[in-house]
């Protein structure tokens, strides 16, 4: 196995686990947590290879279904084990987007031979999924909520991970920059607040 296919089954799973503890915090049972975490594990890829034309992932390797399937149950039977599980979901779905974002980059790249489409189905790939999750759990967005660096972040190591296969690295160095880079740019906005400038709104003028 190559060491970028890791970063695919991370990325399902993890985000698979973030999708069930979301279930478990709205006390859904357990078909709700088998659709959120399969929604969530699955959406992002499932967007990324519709738009690029391909088959999509989880039709040809079943083994992505039974992989959320297996997490759903298994977040099921210990959720309640767990003191924090907003924080844990948020640090679950960092590492997910990191792993996630960076794949999409390599596909994107593989088939298209793109740094743009790269750049763009790393961020496609490593958002979607937690996007889709807050709004079938009624959490608050990520994307509207100001304290998070989230797309930014999946941006960051997609663009590392490009830039670094056009600088000639090894594939497997080029995604592990990737990842650590768009981790530590998540984990700045978790723990020490990161945030980019928000719009501040300006009168309009009479004319």
């Amino acid at each position: 196995m190559q060491p970028i296919i890791v970063l695919d089954y991370l990325g399902v799973a993890l985000f698979a686990a973030t999708g069930a503890l979301a279930a478990s915090r709205k006390q859904l049972d357990i078909i709700g947590f088998l659709f959120l975490a399969a929604v969530t594990g699955m959406g992002g890829g499932t967007a990324r290879d519709l738009i690029l034309g391909v088959p999509v992932f989880w039709v040809e390797g079943h083994i992505y279904v039974l992989a959320c399937s297996a997490t759903a149950v298994l977040v099921y039977f210990t959720a309640h084990l767990i003191e924090s599980r907003f924080r844990l979901l948020l640090w679950l779905d960092a590492v997910a987007l990191s792993a996630y974002g960076v794949f999409g980059a390599y596909k994107g790249l593989m088939i298209t031979d793109s740094a743009t489409v790269a750049v763009v189905m790393g961020m496609l790939t490593g958002t979607f999924g937690g996007i889709l999750r807050d709004v079938l759990a009624g959490e608050p967005s990520v994307l509207l909520r100001r304290e998070e660096i989230y797309v930014a972040a999946a941006m960051a190591g997609a663009v590392a991970f490009v830039a670094s296969v056009g600088l000639g690295l090894p594939l497997a160095w080029a995604a592990g920059l990737g990842f650590l880079f768009a981790l530590g740019v998540r984990s700045g906005a978790l723990h020490f607040g990161w945030t980019l400038p928000a719009y501040k709104s300006r009168p309009g003028r009479d004319q």
